[in-house]
């Protein structure tokens, strides 16, 4: 077993030090002098009116305007104006977006004064996020945040965005996949995923079985506005599971037309891929009148098998069609939203021996459906915005295969051809309650409690884990204080979880029952001595409570070629993250370099026994300490006109505190170096730009006992992007070369790397109109 391993002394498991310090600071914060923030007051009426207007002063149409808490937009008309009437008195952030500018964001103070406001939105090949609201559960804006934060823009999600939201967030700093083939995968943060990364749906979590290598995130980012990413310990926002970092899909707000005008919008795209003659589409119609916003998008998918440098890769065809509908009702108070959307599609997986040489295209196949239903409830009382996020998910995964794998105890079994091999469901329903204030010019924070109820049952031949009920409570608060030069926050949380499993003959358990109680914190400090400088440093925990997988599971993993056993005794996890950081933006340059330690008590990890079952080689799930080391930097600048580079570095290093040993599967360090140019400002078409991105992977030296090595690699993708318009509607061309040199690789984080090649050159094409 792992040695017990000493963890830097703020455990912070004493909530009542935490709540002095917020006290100490809330104090502090009401004699300090204001930080100064670009804050616009408007008419006692409650009508926020402005214009969206570039560089030049002209106007720009069709951008996106938001007022951030309220989660209600509009459209800019033809003049650049928009209007929202009947706004409730307190403190908002209202941003504005466009294709093809930088966003920015202004705080208003719904209550007395002049009436106009005007957003400025200058020229970007990338589109930066002004505001983020998953790291303090408000809207902060990047310099004032000290968490470490990633976002994904729609920009990106519009080009990068496939099946899988883990493959569409790997490019962000810090941020990796842990992938089976092309259509799942799971995000990787700072060396850590699955049951550590905790996946948000606007907030409410998602629950799957993360503990599976053929189980993704249940979302298609293709419908999001945005992704947005903690990379660190979040548990004292969002509870168990978020030890690693959190990643949060924000779908985008819905409009709204109080003063009773009509407002309709409809988008489209069509795509193509060459590579896995990959087809398909997405189209949303949304509109308002008066206090009703409403909208419905869908996407659908279809793929053959992937080709690499090397040839075909039988059985990994897939399909998906997923949609999502939405209806507000707003009135002089706050907003109520009903959201209900869909997940579901098929995918061929590749077993651990590779592609079966008498049926190239049979195998293992994937299928699974998600439902979701959420309640969304936002309403202003006496000051104080109250926030209520309820969710109820079904999630449904089975497998479809003609293996055989005897079960415990049988030498011998009947193999079928596309039998169903097993089959789980998860029903979890969530509920989220946040009260979210201001006291003066200084101090805003959020208390909240939350809850959730599963149940899970499983069926088919391979009994993985056996049915249970998890139950769990909590209860947090969270404050944000600033004074001159000065931010803080500070957070305290306390869970309680509970788990009653049932009994299973097939894996030879009696029913049991565990519970669980943990507290986390997070403390955090921003000095910005001038204005384009933030320095930043940040202290959290984060908690898990072991998986069924984890106690239970007493059988085959057949994508591993594994017997792995269980142990109910394993206690939870806890992490200690130090986070420091620089952050400059100023004109034409923007950087951030940050450097973590994650230290991790009772790290569950398998290790093998030495002994087979069945052919299959043993491994136990067994606990220890580890700690986890490394860093990000990226940066963008305007080197002239025409054209913007960037650049990004990442690495993460895990070691095992008992031996001293490299953790398995930590990916190995990787540069990104991008640039475009903005073919406009040379007098061609409209919105026009070429880019290149190099993509540089270098060899993972430091290797487990259990890892397979893979080489260092180098890829190039080509991008072209043009917008103009045809009659009335403007459309945009996108044409995407991935992997341009058709070089063959392998990926350290992928299941197939031991059997087949990563993907080789693909040529992505994509026509897309309207709200651009």
């Amino acid at each position: 077993m792992f040695a017990a391993s000493p963890l830097p002394a703020i455990t912070m498991r004493k909530p009542i030090r935490l709540l002095a310090l917020l006290t100490l600071g809330t104090a502090i914060a009401a004699r300090a002098e204001p930080l100064p923030t670009n804050i616009t007051w408007v008419a006692r009426d409650g009508t926020v009116n402005g214009r969206v207007l570039d560089a030049a002063g002209k106007p720009i149409p069709d951008a996106t305007v938001t007022i951030v808490e309220l989660a209600v937009a509009t459209t800019t008309s033809a003049t650049g104006d928009f209007r929202f009437p009947a706004t409730p008195s307190g403190h908002y952030t209202v941003s504005a977006r466009r294709l093809g500018y930088i966003g920015s964001s202004r705080t208003i103070v719904v209550g007395e004064g002049p009436l106009t406001l005007n957003i400025t939105l200058t020229d970007g090949a990338f589109r930066i996020e002004p505001v983020n609201v998953t790291a303090t559960r408000t809207p902060i804006a990047e310099a004032d945040n000290p968490m470490p934060t990633s976002v994904l823009n729609s920009d990106r999600l519009r080009s990068d965005a496939g099946i899988s939201l883990a493959h569409a967030v790997a490019q962000l700093p810090g941020v990796r996949n842990v992938s089976s083939g092309q259509q799942i995968g799971k995000p990787m943060i700072r060396g850590l995923f699955g049951p550590r990364v905790l996946v948000l749906d606007d907030g409410s979590r998602l629950e799957d079985y993360s503990w599976s290598d053929e189980d993704g995130p249940s979302i298609d980012a293709r419908m999001a506005q945005r992704v947005e990413v903690i990379r660190g310990p979040a548990s004292v926002l969002y509870g168990s599971e978020a030890m690693g970092g959190v990643v949060n899909v924000i779908p985008a707000e819905l409009l709204f037309s109080d003063d009773g005008s009509r407002q309709r919008r409809a988008s489209a795209e069509v795509y193509g891929a060459s590579n896995n003659i990959e087809l398909g589409s997405a189209a949303t119609v949304e509109g308002a009148q008066g206090k009703y916003g409403w909208r419905v998008l869908g996407t659908g998918r279809f793929a053959q098998n992937y080709s690499t440098p090397n040839g075909e890769l039988g059985n990994t065809s897939f399909w998906a069609a997923n949609g999502e509908g939405a209806l507000g009702i707003r009135n002089e108070h706050g907003t109520t939203t009903v959201r209900a959307a869909h997940y579901g599609g098929e995918f061929h997986l590749l077993e651990s021996s590779g592609p079966e040489a008498a049926d190239p295209n049979g195998g293992p196949v994937r299928q699974t459906a998600d439902d979701r239903l959420q309640v969304t409830n936002d309403y202003l009382v006496n000051g104080i915005r109250f926030e209520s996020k309820a969710q109820w998910q079904r999630h449904a995964l089975t497998e479809v295969s003609d293996d055989c794998v005897p079960a415990p105890g049988q030498t011998t079994c009947t193999k079928v051809k596309d039998q169903v091999a097993f089959g789980l469901v998860l029903n979890t329903g969530t509920l989220d309650l946040l009260a979210h204030h201001t006291l003066g010019d200084h101090v805003n924070g959020t208390v909240g409690v939350s809850g959730m109820y599963q149940s899970s049952s499983s069926d088919g031949p391979i009994t993985l884990v056996p049915g249970a009920t998890v139950n769990s409570g909590a209860a947090f608060i969270f404050e944000q204080a600033t004074f001159g030069p000065l931010s803080l926050v500070a957070g305290g949380r306390a869970d309680t979880r509970s788990l009653s499993s049932d009994a299973s003959t097939a894996l030879t358990l009696a029913a049991d029952s565990r519970s669980w109680s943990a507290t986390s914190g997070d403390v955090g400090v921003v000095l910005r001595p001038i204005a384009s400088l933030s320095i930043t440093g940040n202290v959290g925990t984060g908690w898990r409570a072991p998986t069924l997988f984890d106690l239970y599971t007493n059988g085959p993993n057949l994508a591993d070629a594994r017997f792995e056993i269980g142990d109910k005794t394993l206690k939870e996890e806890h992490a200690t993250d130090l986070d420091a950081g620089l952050k400059w933006s100023e004109g034409p340059l923007r950087a951030e370099a940050s450097v973590f330690r994650n230290d991790v008590r009772d790290f569950i990890y398998t290790a093998p026994t030495g002994t087979t079952v069945n052919g299959l080689q043993v491994f136990r799930h067994v606990q220890g300490d580890a700690r986890l080391t490394g860093g990000e930097f990226s940066a963008q600048a305007q080197l002239f006109d025409p054209l913007l580079v960037r650049a990004s570095y990442d690495f993460v290093q895990g070691t095992d505190n008992r031996t001293n040993t490299p953790l398995p599967l930590m990916p190995p360090p990787r540069t990104i170096l991008g640039a475009r140019l903005n073919l406009e400002q040379m007098g061609l078409p409209k919105r026009a730009f070429i880019g290149a991105e190099v993509e540089i992977v270098q060899k993972q030296d430091r290797l487990s006992t259990f890892d397979s090595a893979t080489g260092a690699y180098t890829l190039l993708n080509l991008e072209f992007s043009s917008e103009r318009n045809i009659g009335a509607r403007a459309f945009r061309f996108d044409a995407d070369l991935r992997n341009a040199t058709n070089t063959s690789y392998r990926d350290f984080l992928s299941r197939y790397k031991t059997f087949a090649s990563a993907p080789g050159a693909n040529l992505v094409m994509r026509v897309s109109t309207g709200a651009l």
